[in-house]
């Protein structure tokens, strides 16, 4: 595929901003899995003795298929029996209603202090969608919003769904983007609620696309956007939530 033409909509920083860990496992992560990390992070931050010098983290990756609901979703957007789900069916607390994951989707779980921002969930809502059409900028794209909903989309088709949990302002959950998995999973749900609405990834504007593309230009982007500073760490610790 050609070079992305364009630039972060937010520059880099300069050295200032947030400590954080960027975890980008190597290989698909199962839901759970993930799940309890970030909520190892979250009790980190959350404790009395945690300061603002302690860092924040950041999953980069992606998951086996599977669906999650969040909290007060309603079972009528899954077009399956939810005791015999197609693939692995999650209840979870984030906001927002049913999603599919799969291989070729970047998720992005941010476990981050609002503190050191600004204490405000729709904020930190516009600020994930922003990431995404910083992206998608870069890529020669056009991201939208649609008023009175969370994501963005492209030409009418949703390629991105948010969704995220706070305890005390610190944050899990966060956003997948499609850029190559496959759609079919989409079509056993109703997807994030919303009736009559395609799904779209990436790949179907432009064609060779690869997620070792897209992978950096989220990475440089959520640096961007949150102001955060990379920390390194082990290698393996992108699976046990180890510094």
């Amino acid at each position: 595929m050609p070079a992305p033409n364009g630039k972060l909509v937010t520059p880099l920083n300069s050295g200032t901003g947030s400590s954080a860990f960027l975890f980008q496992p190597d290989q698909l992560v199962p839901f759970q899995q993930a799940w309890d990390l970030q909520r190892r992070w979250q009790e980190r931050l959350l404790l009395e003795s945690a300061t603002d010098a302690d860092p924040e983290a950041v999953w980069l990756l992606q998951h086996p298929r599977c669906y999650t609901l969040g909290r007060g979703a309603s079972e009528d957007h899954l077009l399956f029996d939810p005791e015999h789900p197609p693939a692995p069916l999650h209840r979870i607390d984030r906001g927002g209603e049913v999603t599919h994951h799969a291989p070729g989707q970047l998720v992005v779980y941010p476990v981050l202090d609002l503190r050191r921002r600004r204490t405000d969930l729709h904020w930190y809502l516009r600020q994930l969608e922003q990431v995404v059409i910083d992206v998608l900028q870069v890529l020669g794209l056009q991201g939208e919003r649609m008023e009175g909903l969370t994501g963005v989309w492209i030409d009418q088709q949703k390629v991105a769904a948010i969704g995220v949990g706070c305890r005390r302002w610190i944050t899990q959950h966060g956003l997948a983007l499609n850029v190559t998995c496959e759609l079919e999973g989409f079509q056993s749900v109703v997807p994030c609620g919303i009736k009559g609405r395609a799904v779209g990834r990436l790949c179907d504007w432009i064609p060779d696309l690869e997620i070792e593309i897209v992978q950096p230009l989220l990475r440089d982007a959520l640096a961007a956007r949150f102001e955060l500073i990379w920390r390194e760490s082990n290698p393996d610790a992108a699976l046990t939530g180890a510094p």
